[in-house]
């Protein structure tokens, strides 16, 4: 296993990021990630979300966008046999600093709460948990 590139996630990498948050614990993933949702996603976020590649092999995943606010990571995911070599790391950095570039200054993230491996890379990065707010959620029923 060589080196890697990184770049920005085109809405033609949707069938290989697919395959790789399917194969990835803890990754929740819903009818908000089908092909139409994420190509709208990277439509309202362009250059905002990354990919790793080894060869022609996608490797790492992150999505990121913004609502002119606060910044928000979905789907970052290393394929486990390319972990801890500073990738996730760095694609969560590409995020960080386009996120500065728009003017973005604080960014969040969900964690399923049995993802003890996801929290633990969070926290690595720097980011904190927070007690202080819960999440909601509804469908939007069509």
């Amino acid at each position: 296993m060589g080196s890697h590139t990184i770049r920005e996630l085109l809405p033609e990498d949707y069938e290989a990021a697919l395959a790789l948050w399917q194969k990835t614990p803890g990754m929740g993933l819903s009818e908000a990630d089908s092909r139409e949702n994420i190509g709208m996603f990277l439509s309202r976020n362009p250059g905002m979300s990354f990919v790793a590649e080894a060869g022609n092999e996608l490797i790492g995943t992150i999505l990121c966008g913004h609502d002119g606010r606060r910044g928000i990571f979905y789907h970052l995911t290393v394929r486990h046999d390319y972990r801890k070599r500073g990738i996730g790391r760095t694609l969560v950095e590409c995020c960080l600093v386009r996120l500065k570039a728009a003017g973005i200054l604080k960014c969040h993230l969900f964690v399923l709460a049995d993802n003890s491996q996801g929290m633990a890379f969070w926290e690595s990065m720097g980011f904190q948990g927070r007690e202080d707010i819960h999440i909601y959620s509804r469908t939007i029923n069509q």
